[in-house]
């Protein structure tokens, strides 16, 4: 079924709320990629000792990824609830709740007791509590996507949704910003600190997030009294092929991102290629480059298409798998910044930015929550599995491994991209600029 991403809700120069909007979705994004991906680098550094002291090293970082994992696959729940509701009664309503679950959820980790303290409880509490993260995460994504797309001008939604996708690199440096300075700390504050300190962003982010007005697209499918009853089986009677489409997509970032970034920091740590700080040091490098990398992919798709930068970047990463690889391994300090820079930056970076705007574009207005939530969600749970599968790799093959699996995931995403149609090439452009030519400017129309 064809989408509508043009639809006469969707507001030609956009709403005047657009830029607050943005920052308000961006602000909660921060947050919780913050809170999320915090609990990698700490899975990757700290868990195995802190929650499986009894395994050899390599259990414990198996048993750390697994718990990882576990957030991961939860993710695919938040999104259905999550998709549900925003198709139901908002979008608005996800991001609030969503950010004070994931808040709550966060700041507990911080309290866990370890397994010196109490026992098989602990490693339990952290599974349930990772659980909850990731419910959380996944009811998150598409609300704020979608209020930022649906509030943007027809002609800038790329960039303006890369904005919020930049949320993910900012909340990455944050989270290892706060881990490079609690590393000197004794004990486990070296990780707890991290957890604690996202209550005061929770309280920033709702605060600024109340504040944000409801979708107009929302509104319009509202006021047709269009509201779907059942959207989740809407989207997977209609539009499975999209929602296939779309996880494919996606695994090649997140999987990807699985393997380059978070299994790489076991990786270094293990193989005793770079020590934390030095890691950490390569990833706070890679995730400030990633901030304005991440909005400037998504401004290029406004100009040259969503799907073709997904086909260049996707091939792109095929070919870096084994290199990637080979530079770390020479085991010098700038060889593994490059290394992570360019995964990230280019590899997970120039897909997230593209996804922001090509997702909401591949479903109706009506089913568009639901729709993105999933194809966004689903592929997490191939992701959240991935840094357990990668070290059983590894096992195996050494680090050909975890390369080939990388490889793998990059070919997957640009089958996907192949197969997917473009939402955004030059007809949809050149129609977009013949209206926004032809409507007048609110702000003009105000003007005294």
């Amino acid at each position: 079924m064809s989408a509508e991403p043009q639809r006469a809700g969707d507001p030609v120069h956009g709403t005047p709320d657009r830029h607050r909007v943005a920052w308000g979705s961006t602000a909660g994004a921060v947050i919780e990629s913050y809170d999320f991906i915090g609990f990698g680098t700490a899975a990757a550094l700290y868990f195995g000792d802190a929650f499986f002291p009894n395994a050899s090293p390599i259990v414990g970082t198996l048993s750390a990824f697994a718990t990882l994992g576990v957030g991961f696959i939860a993710r695919p729940l938040g999104g259905v609830v999550g998709g549900h509701l925003g198709d139901r009664i908002g979008r608005k309503p996800v991001l609030v709740a969503s950010l004070i679950v994931m808040g709550l959820a966060t700041f507990a980790i911080g309290l866990l007791p370890t397994y010196a303290q109490a026992g098989l409880l602990a490693p339990a509490l952290l599974v349930t509590v990772r659980i909850i993260q990731g419910i959380a995460y996944g009811a998150e994504w598409g609300g704020a996507i979608l209020m930022t797309y649906e509030h943007a001008p027809l002609l800038r939604k790329g960039a303006f949704t890369g904005v919020v996708q930049s949320g993910f690199p900012i909340g990455l440096l944050l989270a290892n910003l706060v881990f490079l300075g609690s590393v000197a700390l004794p004990g486990d504050w070296a990780w707890r600190v991290p957890f604690l300190a996202s209550l005061l962003l929770v309280i920033i982010g709702l605060i600024v997030r109340s504040k944000v007005p409801e979708s107009p697209v929302f509104e319009d499918v509202k006021e047709r009294g269009e509201i779907a009853e059942a959207p989740i089986v809407e989207v997977i009677r209609n539009d499975w092929r999209n929602l296939l489409r779309g996880i494919g997509l996606r695994v090649a970032e997140t999987a990807g991102y699985a393997v380059a970034i978070t299994y790489m920091i076991s990786y270094l740590k293990e193989e005793e290629l770079a020590t934390s700080g030095e890691t950490i040091l390569a990833l706070c490098i890679a995730s400030g480059i990633g901030i304005a990398a991440t909005i400037a992919w998504g401004w290029l798709t406004d100009h040259v298409g969503r799907r073709s930068v997904y086909v260049w970047v996707t091939l792109f990463s095929a070919l870096w798998a084994i290199p990637m690889f080979l530079l770390v391994n020479t085991g010098t300090l700038i060889a593994v910044i490059i290394t992570i820079v360019i995964s990230y930056v280019i590899c997970q970076n120039a897909l997230a930015g593209s996804q922001g705007a090509w997702f909401p574009e591949l479903f109706q207005a009506k089913t568009r929550s639901s729709g993105a939530s999933l194809a966004y969600q689903i592929s997490a749970m191939i992701s959240g599995l991935t840094p357990f599968t990668t070290t059983l790799l590894f096992l195996w093959l050494g680090w050909m491994g975890p390369a080939l699996l990388f490889g793998a995931y990059a070919l997957l995403g640009l089958a996907a991209a192949l197969l997917t149609r473009e939402t955004w090439g030059k007809p949809e452009r050149a129609e977009a600029h013949r209206r926004t030519a032809e409507t007048p400017s609110p702000v003009a129309t105000t003007t005294p």
